[in-house]
């Protein structure tokens, strides 16, 4: 896979804005890379150390759509830590 495919979008909520303090980014990442791939994928992409990934799987939500219910898809999150003194640019923009 290409890093752009491993490595779809980082996610910028309140918590992970405050998780940016301990050197962790958060990103939502193709469902079926590991954790090494994601790690080479950022280190590559951001040109930072990373010293560890944690990943998650996250369920999508039922939703009601009038008389019908859908399901929300399913998707995959990574919890990326970088080296004290490291730190990705574009989260410092948003």
């Amino acid at each position: 896979m290409e890093l752009h495919q491993i490595i779809r979008r980082p996610l910028v909520t309140e918590k992970t804005t405050l998780m940016r303090e301990g050197n962790q980014y958060i990103f939502e990442v193709d469902p079926r890379a590991n954790k090494i791939e994601i790690e080479k994928a950022v280190e590559k992409l951001f040109k930072v150390k990373v010293v560890g990934v944690r990943t998650q799987n996250v369920l999508g939500k039922q939703k009601r759509y009038g008389r019908l219910m859908g399901k929300k898809s399913d998707w995959k999150k990574a919890i990326v830590t970088v080296a004290p003194g490291s730190s990705i640019e574009i989260f410092d923009k948003v």
